[in-house]
This record gives C-alpha cells, structure tokens and sequence, in this order.
C-alpha cells in the first residue's frame, strides 16, 4: 500500500531554521506501523531523519510521538488503522518538551519530576529479620500503575504542562501513587504533604488527556484524584487545593450551589492579601458583568441537595 507521511523536521545546526514539515510518499506492508514508515524513511529515502526507538514492541517506550496531533507509541499505531483511505498521516515529536531534533525531544525534564517524587521505598522501623511479607491484593491494586513505562505520552498531551513547568506531571504523580498506595513504605504523611504543594495533586485540570492518550491504562488522573482525598484525610488542608475542595462542599451544602466570592477567598486563604490585591481586578471585573454575585443564589431545592451532600460525606 502506499502511505503519505507528514514529519516536523528540526535541525539544531540549521541557519536559523525553526521547526517546517516535510512529506515522504512510501510503498509499505498493508500491516505497517507508523514506527515501520519511519524507519523506512530513514534507512531508505533520507537518512538524517532523527527519532528513538527500541523494542517496537510496546514495552520501552521509547518510540512515543505525536501521530494527528495525540501522542502514541508509533510503534503500536499501523497505518491502516488511521489513515485506511490513504490520508495523509502527520508525525510530530512530543508536546510540552524541548526538541533536540525531529522526532527525538529533550526528556531531562521529565527525569527531574520523576526523581522528585522520591519513586522508591522508604520503609520505617528496624529492618525485618526476612523479606517484607504483603497481601497478595495490595500488590495487585498497583499492579495498573506499575505498568508505566515512562513514555512520556500522558506528559506530552498534558493541557496543565502547557501553560505551567512547575506541574509534577501525570507520570510523576501516577509514579508517586504507586509508593503511597505501598504497605511497605513508611512516608506516606511526608509525601501526601509534598503532593499537595504548588505544582501538585490540586494543579490538575481533569481534561483526562493523560487517560486517553496513555498506551498501558495506567489511569493517570484516577491516581491523582485519590491522592487528593488521601491528603485531606490526612489533614493536609493548608494548600489552595484542599481548601477549594472544602469551600466547594461546604458552598454547596448551605446554599445548594457555588458562593463563588467565598470560594475563591477560602481558597487563596483569608490572610494571604498579596494575592488577594493581586486577584481583585478579575474580581471587579467578574462583579460588573455580574459573574461574582455579592450575596450568594440559593437553589430552590437546597436541603435535597443538602441531604445528597451529607449522603456522600458519610459513605
């Protein structure tokens, strides 16, 4: 079958060139993968074609990219699967990271965040005379997460990691709830309260792009949610975060709908006026185009809502 592939070339030498796409025409196997073309390319047309890959057999992840704007392991993408009609497939390398060349991008950043989760053991207490013994269903609960092979696909596609660098990422948290969720470890107070700090658990947005585009279901967002929970359970309440989540609640509760005014002052905290003065231009702006009303709405059916939310509270 024949296949158009459209690749972002970079050249770190080049006189001054950005980033510029470039579209090979090949004859390839009805069963190709993108990783297939690729290589193709390289060995067969034009040999100064940069890109990483390894097993091609979805277990290093190295081979991950951006096929039609998303991020996969090319290596798991046939052709055939999208673009069937012969469409033009665009190859780009991954998002939110530096580029070295073409499809090969810059992953010291991704290892920084990574190591900063501490991804390791920290048992507490004297050393076992023998190995340490765990129940055969708490191994299995973090068998989905420890299947992470670090591709970088969920950080790729990350929406949080476009705007804001100081965001852990999906893969560092998903990484870090593997050790929480760890009968064995001893830190999980001091690793709660390290995740609820800026750049944490409370910067995701819930856009589920590190669920959709990640290659082994390792539920990123799922991971981070409960790291939440965990954190106000364990009394971490003095982040923006947690203090949303309770003024959320507690908002809906007595007036059946959101107090956006009080939400957003419990939030950034009463006495943190810095940010308070930084944030009141929004604030005059949202109150004149009568998006922050001064008195609170109050639903019709507000003690229904209230005995749904005092429902879950108590589950």
């Amino acid at each position: 079958m024949q296949t158009k592939l459209r690749i972002q070339r970079f050249d770190p030498e080049g006189k001054g060139e950005g980033p510029y796409f470039q579209e090979f025409t090949l004859d390839i196997a009805n069963n190709a993968t993108v990783l297939d073309g690729l290589i193709k390319i390289r060995e067969e047309i034009d040999g100064s074609l940069a890109l990483r890959c390894a097993c091609r057999a979805s277990i290093c992840g190295s081979c991950s990219m951006r096929v039609n704007g998303r991020a996969c392991l090319v290596c798991k993408t046939r052709i055939n699967d999208i673009a069937s009609s012969g469409e033009t497939i665009t190859v780009e390398p991954m998002g939110n990271m530096k580029v070295i060349k073409d499809l090969v991008t810059d992953m010291s950043g991704f290892w920084k965040k990574m190591h900063s989760v501490q991804p390791f053991l920290q048992p507490q207490g004297d050393e076992p005379d023998a190995e340490y013994q765990v129940a055969n269903e708490s191994m299995v609960h973090l068998v989905g997460v420890m299947n992470c092979i670090m591709c970088g696909a969920c950080v790729s596609d990350c929406t949080v990691l476009e705007v804001d660098d100081n965001f852990i990422g999906p893969a560092a948290l998903a990484k870090a709830y593997r050790f929480i969720k760890d009968p064995r470890d001893g830190r999980t107070d001091k690793r709660l309260e390290f995740l609820n700090e800026t750049g944490g658990v409370w910067d995701c947005t819930r856009c589920m792009q590190c669920v959709e585009v990640c290659p082994k279901d390792v539920d990123p967002m799922e991971r981070i949610m409960v790291m939440r929970d965990m954190g106000i359970s364990a009394g971490v309440r003095s982040t923006a975060g947690s203090r949303h989540a309770e003024s959320f609640v507690t908002s809906v509760k007595k007036h059946g709908r959101l107090d956006e005014a009080r939400l957003t002052i419990d939030s950034v905290g009463k006495l943190n006026i810095p940010v308070l003065l930084d944030m009141a231009p929004v604030g005059i702006a949202a109150l004149t185009h009568g998006k922050l009303p001064i008195r609170p709405h109050k639903a019709e059916n507000k003690d229904e809502i209230k005995r749904i939310v005092e429902t879950f509270e108590t589950e």
